[in-house]
């Protein structure tokens, strides 16, 4: 017969309950950058909820549970995977969010 496994009751899968929005500028080419940060956060966290929307001129605003943790408009950069992987382990355990001040230079690779 056909078994199906499914999780033991009680068990989470990680990052679930917490859903992220990241509101970026499509014409500005981030959405390849949209694309790696949320592949690296659903392999951490595969049960997270990751939603895109349109953003203006070069935005690139993230929300955790509707509150800001970060914004290219205000930083001028992109923020670090690790960056955003701590403020959503910190969502994931009810824990206060703080913004994310540290971003990546805004460099283009050659």
């Amino acid at each position: 017969g056909l078994t199906c496994e499914a999780p033991p009751p009680g068990e989470i899968e990680p990052g679930s309950g917490v859903r992220i929005v990241v509101e970026y500028c499509e014409p500005c080419g981030f959405e390849a950058t949209y694309l790696e940060l949320a592949s690296a956060v659903k392999e951490q966290y595969p049960g997270i909820e990751i939603e895109s929307r349109l953003g203006g001129t070069g935005a690139f605003e993230i929300e955790i549970n509707g509150q800001l943790v970060f914004s290219k408009l205000e930083n001028g950069g992109f923020p670090y995977e690790k960056d955003l992987i701590e403020a959503i382990r910190r969502a994931s355990n009810g824990e206060p969010l703080e913004k994310i001040t540290n971003s990546r230079p805004p460099c283009v690779i050659l």
